[in-house]
């Protein structure tokens, strides 16, 4: 059986390049091969500022988003977060739905596909990786990163690309797979 792959589009802004990269990114994972890849929307959970009123760890969720959420998050075997660099970190967004959560992110490795202007969101991912650390996440060194993003879409949003970007792509779904089959034990439960 393949291991489960959620590709995670991190931005919920109402006009974001975020969907085109997933979607792309689902294509890439789906020819791949080594997953079974879904993509996730974080805008369609309508996750407000944290509003739980018990410590995640508890699990004791009291709303029907989080409850969606979590449902979510504890399916995937391993993540790839489609991000985009805002002020030079990942979006709220992220950083509040990996807070609604703790239990369902451990022993599971992520990825990161950023996007951006020049920089390509590497310092998004770069503070992503720091973050996912904390919820006992593997994240890998192997990436995408699109470059210029708004530029590289064609008159129906989707992602115009290049060699680099596939060949980016297969090397980072490679070892997300070394790594989710590596950490499989950890998730076996005890």
């Amino acid at each position: 059986m393949k291991p489960k792959l959620h590709i995670v589009v991190c931005s919920t802004r109402p006009v974001r390049v975020g969907p085109a990269v997933g979607e792309w990114m689902l294509d890439q994972a789906r020819a791949h091969g080594g997953f079974d890849a879904e993509l996730v929307d974080l805008a369609e959970f309508k996750l407000p500022i944290l509003d739980e009123p018990e410590h995640p760890r508890l699990q004791k969720y009291q709303h029907e988003h989080t409850k969606k959420w979590s449902a979510s998050v504890a399916a995937a075997d391993a993540f790839i977060f489609v991000l985009p660099e805002y002020n030079f970190g990942p979006p709220a967004s992220l950083v509040n739905a990996m807070q609604y959560l703790q239990r369902e992110w451990h022993y599971k490795p992520v990825a990161m596909a950023s996007y951006g202007g020049v920089s390509g969101g590497m310092r998004s991912a770069q503070a992503a990786r720091a973050l996912v650390t904390t919820y006992k996440m593997a994240p890998i060194v192997e990436a995408v990163t699109v470059i210029n993003a708004a530029q590289q879409l064609d008159d129906h949003r989707q992602l115009i690309t290049t060699g680099i970007l596939e060949t980016s792509a297969t090397a980072m779904l490679d070892e997300l797979e070394r790594w989710t089959r590596a950490l499989a034990t950890l998730r076996a439960p005890a």
